[in-house]
């Protein structure tokens, strides 16, 4: 008679903690936060800006008469 108590008393536990598991669901294992989307470069930061900047501007000063350049040199 107590072994069938202790069975009943032990299925009772064991059908209270599987309705808790169910009820609190399963939770999927964390993950680590992605790494942050790269910033996009401003046209200062783009080094093809900045050597098309460079060669617009010797252009410039080539015009205005510097060395090299179509001015009145020689």
């Amino acid at each position: 008679m107590k072994f069938l108590v202790f069975l009943v008393l032990l299925a009772a536990v064991v059908y209270v903690l599987v309705r808790a598991a169910q009820q609190r669901g399963i939770r999927p294992p964390k993950r680590r936060p992605a790494a942050p989307p790269p910033r996009p470069h401003g046209p200062d930061d783009d080094p093809d800006f900045l050597r098309d900047l460079d060669r617009k501007r010797r252009q410039a000063d080539g015009d205005a008469g510097g060395p090299g350049g179509t001015g009145s040199g020689t």
